[in-house]
């Protein structure tokens, strides 16, 4: 999820071209009712998105024991020092930094697949 439809789409092909199935929405509510439709393997999540923010959805995603196991993973260009640990404590199991590198943003969504 991601509400800057650049970043979106390029998170979207990068993952695509890669061999991966992928689901966008642009913004935490669509998202989140998105991710209640499936099970996926991995969800990412900007955290600053119109609806419900990245730490709201990642509150109820990981509320629903049926998704608690699914690796949810901050992608957000927040950077300033207690920024990871927010990120953390609201339930993310991981964090991408912006702008996305697309040399290596698919090994870095792969290395949260490979931890389950």
């Amino acid at each position: 999820m991601d509400d800057n439809a650049a970043n979106l789409d390029l998170m979207m092909y990068l993952l695509r071209h890669f061999g991966h199935e992928a689901e966008g929405s642009s913004d935490g509510l669509s998202g989140f009712e998105a991710a209640g439709s499936g099970l996926y393997d991995l969800v990412l999540c900007d955290v600053l998105m119109p609806g419900i923010d990245g730490y709201e959805f990642a509150r109820r995603f990981k509320a629903d024991t049926a998704r608690f196991e699914t690796p949810l993973v901050a992608v957000t260009a927040l950077a300033m020092a207690g920024d990871r640990e927010r990120v953390a404590a609201a339930g993310f199991d991981g964090y991408i930094g912006k702008p996305i590198e697309p040399e290596t943003f698919v090994a870095q969504v792969e290395s949260y697949l490979k931890v389950r």
